[in-house]
C-alpha cells in the first residue's frame, strides 16, 4: 500500500490518507479483509503525527469501509459495506450514525503534540523519579504553615463576597506586585497590571487579541514547548533566530525584520527554558531599539529571572523601556507553593482593559484562592524572605546533578551548562546517541526527563538534547535519579 503526501497541497492530510485508501478500494488494490499497518507504524512511514492517521482511519470506519482488528490495526470491510448499503434482507442495516468525533476535532488540535504533556503528568506518578516538570522546591513551604494561611484567609475574609475576585485580579494583590516590580527595577501602576493564573494563559490573551493567521513571530530557535504550541494553536508563523551560549542572536535582526515582518518579539529573557542562557545587556538594549525602531511589541518572559545563585541577574528589559514596547509576563510558578497558580503581565492600560474583558468572558471566576495566599505571604514579607531559601535550596540541588554530570561528561562524553539560575540543566549527548531512545531506557527504569526535541519549533530538531529539572525532586531523588540516568546511558551504548 503506497500513500504520497503532497505537503504543498492545502487538504489537510488525512484526508489524503482517507482519499487514497479509498481511490485504491475503489480500483482494486486493496480487497476485503486486507490489513491495514497500524496507525504508528503508518505515521512513522508517512512522517506525520499518529493522530493525523487516527483520524483518517476513523474517517473510514464511520463510512462502514474499516472494521478495528487486534491491536491498533484495522481490516478492510468493503464487500460488507457494500452489501450493508444494498440493504441484503441478511442483516438489517444499523442505521445509526455515530458522530466521528476524531474527524469533528479542528485539525491543528488533532495533530497537537502531547509528548511534552505525557513526560510532564509522570512527575507525579508514585515510584517515578521525574527531572522532567517545572516546578517548584517544596521544601520552602510547609504543609502546616499553608494550612495556617488559607485558615487565616477564610477566618478574616468577613463580608467579603466569597472566592470571587475582579476580573483585572485582586485590588490589593495588584498594589502589592507594583511594589514588587519597582523593587526589581520596573515602575508601573495598577492600571498597568493583569492578573492571570500562569504565564500560558496571558501569552495566549496576547496572541487572541493582536495575532492574526500566519502573522510572524520572532523567537529563539530552542524554546518552551508550550510558548512554541500556544503561538502554533493561535495561528502564528515562527520566525525562529539562532542561539548561542547567550541566548538570542541579535546581530542582523534589521534585515529578519525587514525581510520577515514580525508582528512580535517573543524573548525568554533570564535563565532561558530549556537552555537555562542569560541575555547579555547589550543584546536586551538591542532589542528593545529594534522594537522602537521598527515599532514592534516585545513580550519578555521573565519568570526565572528571580531564581539567581550569585550576582542579581541583569536588569529586564522591561526595565529599560520607556516607550511602553514591552509586555512583561512574570509567573510565581517556579517561587512560590508548588501549584498555587498566579502570574501576571505588566503592559500599556489599553491592553490590560482588554485582558479584563476577555477574563470575564473565558474565565469568570478568576482563581480566588491562589490569588489570597500570593497576598498573604507578599503582605507579610514572607515570599521575599523565602526566595531567599528558595535560591540556597535549588543552589544545592544544581550542585548536586552537576556532580554527577562531571562523571558522564568524562565517562560518556556528555555536554552541559551549568545554569547561573533557573531550575533546568541543558545536556547534549556525544554523536550517536538519540535523547528519544535515552528516554525509553530511563523510563524502564522508573526515571523520566524531558528529551530536547520537545523545544524545538522547527520539527526534527533537538534528537542529541535533553533537559533535566532539579528544583522539585528531593536531593535523594537527585543521586537515584542520576544512578538510572548512568544506568540508562550504558544500557544504551550497548544497544549502539
Amino acid at each position: 500500500m503506497k500513500i504520497e503526501i503532497n505537503r504543498k497541497d492545502k487538504t489537510p492530510v488525512f484526508i489524503q490518507i482517507t482519499d487514497q485508501i479509498k481511490h485504491m478500494l475503489h480500483t482494486g488494490q486493496l480487497t476485503d479483509g486486507y490489513m491495514l499497518p497500524s496507525e504508528r507504524a503508518l505515521a512513522a512511514e508517512l512522517g506525520v503525527h499518529r493522530n493525523t492517521v487516527t483520524r483518517a482511519y476513523n474517517e473510514l470506519k464511520s463510512e462502514g469501509l474499516l472494521t478495528s482488528a487486534q491491536g491498533s490495526c484495522c481490516r478492510i470491510s468493503f464487500r460488507g459495506s457494500q452489501n450493508g448499503a444494498a440493504g441484503t434482507e441478511e442483516a438489517e442495516p444499523d442505521r445509526r450514525k455515530k458522530v466521528n468525533w476524531e474527524a469533528a476535532v479542528k485539525r491543528e488540535y488533532d495533530d497537537f503534540i502531547t509528548d511534552f504533556d505525557e513526560l510532564y503528568s509522570q512527575s507525579f506518578n508514585p515510584g517515578f523519579i521525574s527531572f522532567a516538570g517545572g516546578v517548584a522546591a517544596r521544601e520552602p513551604y510547609p504543609p502546616k504553615e499553608i494550612a495556617d494561611v488559607f485558615e487565616e484567609i477564610l477566618r478574616s475574609s468577613g463580608d467579603k463576597a466569597y472566592f470571587y475576585t475582579p476580573y483585572q485580579g485582586d485590588p490589593e494583590l495588584i498594589r502589592e506586585i507594583v511594589k514588587y516590580m519597582a523593587s526589581i527595577g520596573i515602575r508601573t501602576r495598577a492600571s498597568n497590571i493583569q492578573i492571570f493564573s500562569e504565564n500560558n494563559q496571558a501569552l495566549d490573551f496576547i496572541l487572541q487579541l493582536m495575532l492574526s493567521p500566519g502573522d510572524g513571530v520572532m523567537v529563539d530557535e530552542v524554546m518552551s514547548s508550550d510558548v512554541y504550541r500556544t503561538i502554533e494553536l493561535a495561528g502564528g508563523r515562527f520566525i525562529t533566530v539562532p542561539c548561542d551560549e547567550q541566548g538570542m542572536i541579535v546581530d542582523n535582526l534589521d534585515k529578519v525584520i525587514e525581510t520577515s515582518k514580525p508582528k512580535f518579539i517573543y524573548v525568554d529573557s533570564s535563565f532561558n527554558n530549556p537552555t537555562g542562557t542569560m541575555l547579555p545587556l547589550e543584546r536586551r538594549r538591542r532589542l528593545l531599539e529594534l522594537s522602537y525602531q521598527y515599532r514592534i511589541p516585545i513580550i519578555e518572559d521573565d519568570e526565572s529571572s528571580e531564581i539567581y545563585y550569585g550576582e542579581r541577574p541583569l536588569p529586564s528589559i522591561k526595565s529599560m523601556d520607556h516607550g511602553d514596547n514591552v509586555i512583561y509576563m512574570y509567573s510565581f510558578s517556579l517561587d512560590m507553593v508548588p501549584g498555587i497558580g498566579v502570574s501576571f503581565a505588566v503592559a500599556d492600560r489599553k491592553l490590560i482593559r482588554q485582558f479584563s474583558n476577555m477574563i470575564s468572558l473565558r474565565v469568570a471566576n478568576p482563581d480566588w484562592a491562589s490569588q489570597m495566599v500570593m497576598l498573604q505571604y507578599m503582605k507579610s514579607g514572607v515570599f521575599a524572605e523565602r526566595l531567599t531559601d528558595f535560591r540556597s535550596i535549588c543552589k544545592s540541588k544544581r550542585d548536586r546533578m552537576c556532580a554527577r554530570l562531571a562523571g558522564l561528561a568524562e565517562q560518556y562524553g556528555l555536554e552541559y551548562n551549568v545554569p547561573l539560575g533557573g531550575v533546568y540543566i541543558w545536556v547534549k549527548l556525544p554523536e550517536g546517541m538519540n535523547s528519544r531512545k535515552l528516554l525509553r531506557q530511563a523510563q524502564k527504569r522508573g526515571l523520566t526527563f524531558m528529551p530536547g526535541y520537545v523545544f524545538f519549533p522547527r520539527k526534527g530538531m533537538g534528537s542529541r538534547y535533553f533537559r533535566l529539572n532539579f528544583s522539585y525532586p528531593t536531593e535523594e531523588e537527585i543521586d537515584r535519579g542520576m544512578d538510572l540516568l548512568e544506568e540508562s546511558i550504558r544500557a544504551l551504548q550497548l544497544w549502539r
